[in-house]
């Protein structure tokens, strides 16, 4: 079982992780962020970057290094990573790697209701979903492969490619699942259930 992390917010792995690199403030750590593209992974604001930082702070994972001033530019904070703040990351990193855990998608919740829709319904929602999968689909792959041309190395877009693993994988899923739900034998069986249950 993973321990209890004392912040456990994904975020602030994604800060640890740039100040194991460098000493930064929070504006271009949130610059870094949107730039790599591990914003789209990583859910956060502005404002929750800097409360994570702050967590991070009190923790005792990173510090503060000095306060800049870039030309007409606000004071700005510069953190740096503590030899504590490391040994978190590394932890915290193989343990996620290591470790399956349970997460609890909204997709998992709809289709564990999905027999109170009528087949009809239920075909046309999923087939809106596979649309928009595929829009995905394609966006992801010209993303990645528009970075590989660029030359980053495929192990900074690994994240990229499970994304797509799992949104080709969700595809096959639910074009199966719809092909089941307009089987007659299933839309029969759910008219059955249906009209037992008024």
């Amino acid at each position: 079982m993973e321990r209890r992390r004392r912040v456990p917010n994904p975020l602030a792995l994604a800060v640890l992780a740039w100040l194991l690199m460098e000493p930064l403030h929070p504006y271009e750590l949130g610059r870094r962020l949107q730039q790599s593209g591990k914003d789209r992974h990583i859910k956060y604001t502005r404002s929750s970057l800097y409360m994570v930082v702050e967590q991070l702070t009190r923790a005792g994972f990173i510090v503060e290094r000095e306060t800049v001033r870039d030309g007409q530019r606000p004071e700005r904070t510069v953190y740096g990573i503590t030899d504590e703040g490391r040994r978190e990351f590394h932890d915290w990193l193989r343990a996620l790697l290591a470790q399956p855990r349970e997460e609890y998608p909204h997709f998992a919740v709809a289709l564990s209701l999905l027999s109170l829709l009528p087949p009809d319904d239920a075909v046309e929602v999923l087939r809106k979903r596979l649309t928009a999968l595929a829009v995905k689909i394609d966006e992801g792959r010209a993303a990645t492969s528009e970075a590989l041309a660029r030359g980053v190395d495929w192990y900074f877009l690994i994240e990229e490619r499970y994304a797509l693993a799992v949104m080709e994988a969700e595809s096959a899923f639910v074009t199966e699942l719809i092909q089941s739900l307009a089987e007659p034998g299933y839309v029969k069986s759910w008219q059955e259930a249906m009209g037992s249950r008024t």
